[in-house]
């Protein structure tokens, strides 16, 4: 599996942006899907899953009800939509693809910058 992140950017506080991470390769093994985001300094902290072709979700305390993620399986394609951004949500965003298998296969995106100017 391969994943390609695009969206990143510089918003405002309050603004909005999407994340979208497009997959590659055996995707047919792929069960769960999400985000995670490390700031400076800061420890890598899981922003969103998806599971099971996108009908189970979870977040994090910290963005529920101002991001959601979603997947189109048509396009191979999780998406993460931002709203309400806040400053501390400033960070490289990577989406990460897990199979099923018993011992699993953790496949990591290169990530994209998001910065919130305040």
């Amino acid at each position: 599996v391969q994943l390609v992140e695009s969206g990143g950017g510089l918003v405002q506080a309050g603004g909005s942006l999407r994340l979208s991470c497009a997959a590659s390769g055996s995707i047919f093994s792929i069960n769960t899907m999400g985000w995670y985001r490390q700031a400076p300094g800061k420890q890598r902290e899981l922003v969103a899953t998806s599971t099971s072709g996108g009908s189970s979700t979870n977040y994090a305390d910290s963005v529920k009800g101002r991001f959601t993620i979603s997947r189109d399986n048509g396009k191979n394609t999780m998406y993460l939509q931002m709203n309400s951004l806040k400053p501390e949500d400033t960070a490289v965003y990577s989406c990460v693809a897990i199979d099923g298998r018993l011992i699993p296969t953790i496949t990591w995106g290169q990530g994209t910058q998001v910065t919130v100017s305040s």
